[in-house]
């Protein structure tokens, strides 16, 4: 039983149409958006959201931040992180934030915990993305880089 060639033409033009077809769906997994500002962000399963620095304090041979209302995320939401502009991730930190003590002022007090390991990936000169390794779990974070971390709070 012999196909007729239209047949054959119509399988073989489809063929090539989704070969190129998925070209471009395979590298828009790839894509990571750019943002307008530099600065620290959030890639969300929607959007991006940008975490602001919290500074960095020595009291004695004690490394803390206090507590200045971070960003609540859920734990599904949080995909990777963006860094862009001028940094150097040679010296970047992913940590839990454990609570140490209150202020004179009564605001919370966290000193850095546990080191999480992390992958970072350079995009171009001022775009990286950063990822946690292995599984990702609840709890109070910090981005940390010499004297700035970026704290955040994963419900």
């Amino acid at each position: 039983m012999k196909l007729p060639r239209i047949v054959l033409r119509y399988a073989a033009v489809s063929v090539v149409a989704s070969f190129f077809l998925a070209g471009p769906l395979h590298a828009a997994k790839d894509a990571v958006p750019t943002p307008k500002e530099y600065g620290v962000y959030v890639k969300t399963a929607t959007k991006l959201v940008r975490l602001l620095p919290n500074i960095v304090f020595q009291e004695g041979a004690m490394l803390y931040i206090e507590s200045n209302n971070p960003p609540h995320f859920p734990l599904k939401d949080i995909k990777y992180f963006i860094f862009y502009g001028k940094h150097d991730l040679s010296y970047l930190t992913f940590n839990y934030l454990l609570f140490v003590n209150q202020s004179p002022l009564g605001i919370s007090r966290f000193i850095f915990g546990k080191v999480v390991e992390i992958e970072a990936k350079k995009k171009n000169d001022a775009l990286y993305t950063v990822r946690p390794k292995g599984l990702f779990g609840r709890g109070y974070y910090a981005l940390w880089i010499n004297d700035s971390a970026w704290d955040f709070i994963v419900e």
